[in-house]
């Protein structure tokens, strides 16, 4: 089993090392710009206040951290945890006037901070793509605080049937886009696997229920193009 772990863990590094530049094009190609709405309506859902201490993983380039730190005029404490160098470094550049955010290399699989740190643990785009997923959820329950949620915004399953075969004849030309503008359909031929095999909605609530979470519920984004789960960490 560790060897599958791993396996997926240099996959993932190998295509990230690939779209860090790009990144934010290729989220752009992923969901035909709807990313940037979605993540409006996660920010809205989590409610950060001045005070909130959020720990923000596989954060990408920031664009959660960048909406959390301006819904609260830049006085929320966030952790920006990112596994990828390269990412880290774009993200790093992009928001180096935030002086509330701070950056660090790590997986979701193995937080370096104490238990019960955070009042809000964020993971978007991010979760379908953790070697272990058990323990990465295992992870964000241990590093919430007492009353501390957990919210995730991922690609999901989609509930209309029209709709649904509308978005995989798209999905099956992503590479061949991403290939013209990003110059490597690898990446997005490994992104659009990766969605289509990872949980459907109500089987990512389960995983969220196993790992401890309490009150757990999800939207639907877009008609399941995306959903955010969330649960709350009520025991220590």
């Amino acid at each position: 089993m560790s060897s599958v772990y791993s396996n997926k863990s240099k996959l993932v590094e190998k295509v990230f090392n690939s779209v860090h530049k790009k990144y934010d094009m290729m989220n752009d190609i992923m969901s035909l710009g709807a990313h940037r709405i979605w993540k409006k309506n996660l920010i809205s859902w989590v409610g950060p206040s001045e005070k909130s201490k959020i720990i923000d993983v596989a954060s990408g380039t920031g664009d959660i951290a960048k909406l959390c730190s301006d819904k609260t005029n830049n006085k929320c404490e966030i952790k920006c945890v990112e596994p990828n160098k390269n990412m880290l470094i774009e993200g790093q550049k992009k928001l180096q006037k935030l002086n509330n955010l701070t950056w660090v290399l790590s997986s979701a699989e193995n937080l370096p901070f104490k238990n019960n740190t955070f009042d809000f643990y964020i993971i978007s785009f991010g979760i379908r793509n953790v070697s272990n997923l058990e323990k990465s959820l295992k992870e964000a329950h241990r590093v919430l605080k007492r009353g501390g949620r957990f919210f995730c915004l991922e690609f999901s399953k989609v509930e209309n049937e029209i709709l649904k075969n509308v978005y995989k004849k798209y999905s099956s030309l992503i590479p061949i886009i991403g290939s013209f503008v990003a110059g490597n359909n690898m990446p997005y031929e490994y992104l659009i696997r990766s969605i289509d095999q990872f949980h459907n909605q109500e089987e990512f609530s389960q995983l969220l229920d196993q790992a401890g979470f309490f009150n757990v519920e999800y939207r639907n984004l877009t008609n399941g193009i995306a959903a955010i789960h969330t649960g709350w960490k009520i025991e220590q």
